[in-house]
């Protein structure tokens, strides 16, 4: 009788975990970001402000690559040409619930050349670029991403030639 009080005690307490640690992920976090813009750098490396509607943009304290925007844009072609090309983009996933933002949508309009990506801000925060992609039909998205720098120094590693200096406080494993 023991044992079956232990094993009932054991699944309760992993079910409570697992929901715990599911909504953790997913929900506790993040929150909805009223007034945002679209940031994007041109290709002499100025900010510029995107025209952008329809802007739906979430973000988390817990992580600096949580940040996610959505929005919808009437520039054409020759207009994003002017804008500095981010060619190492990878779309990060979002939450389920943020249901604007597809990650896996993302990266194959990227690889089908339906999207481009472009560089919104470099080092938003040290080592995390702001990346921002927007298909032919005029839907984009947007997403924290490492860099190269941070890559390296994250991993416990001297900053790469070509990085600017690592910042006190910014945690090396």
């Amino acid at each position: 009788m023991l044992g079956r009080i232990l094993i009932v005690a054991l699944l309760l307490t992993a079910v409570v975990a697992g929901g715990s640690i599911y909504y953790l992920q997913e929900y506790a976090y993040y929150e909805t970001l009223s007034e945002e813009r679209i940031i994007v750098t041109d290709l002499e490396g100025a900010l510029q402000e995107l025209p952008a509607e329809g802007i739906a943009a979430i973000d988390a304290n817990s992580s600096p690559i949580r940040y996610r925007a959505c929005f919808t844009t009437d520039l054409d072609t020759d207009a994003l040409a002017a804008f500095e090309p981010y060619p190492e983009a990878e779309p990060l996933q979002g939450p389920r619930w943020f249901d604007c933002y597809d990650a896996g949508e993302i990266g194959a309009a990227l690889e089908e050349g339906r999207a481009t990506a472009y560089l919104s801000q470099r080092d938003v925060t040290y080592g995390i670029d702001r990346v921002l992609a927007i298909d032919s039909d005029g839907r984009g998205w947007v997403w924290h991403q490492i860099n190269r720098c941070g890559e390296e120094v994250f991993d416990g590693h001297p900053a790469p030639e070509g990085c600017p200096p690592v910042p006190e406080g910014v945690a090396r494993q």
